[in-house]
């Protein structure tokens, strides 16, 4: 009972995180995208963009 506001604020703070990782994640496989465009950006636009989800993947799952 008395831990109550610490676990309330403690899951606020998780959801900041978790949807500051998933902006970050959109981010990032939005520039993947935009790098592999051209022939010679898809060596870094590529993995980039499934590093990207990755991110997206762990922000949404855990």
């Amino acid at each position: 009972m008395i831990t109550w506001p610490l676990r309330v604020v403690g899951g606020l703070v998780g959801v900041a995180f978790r949807l500051a990782f998933a902006t970050i994640a959109v981010a990032l496989m939005a520039l993947g995208v935009l790098i592999s465009l051209s022939v010679v950006g898809a060596v870094v636009g590529i993995p980039l963009f499934f590093v990207g989800l990755l991110v997206l993947w762990k922000s949404v799952v855990n």
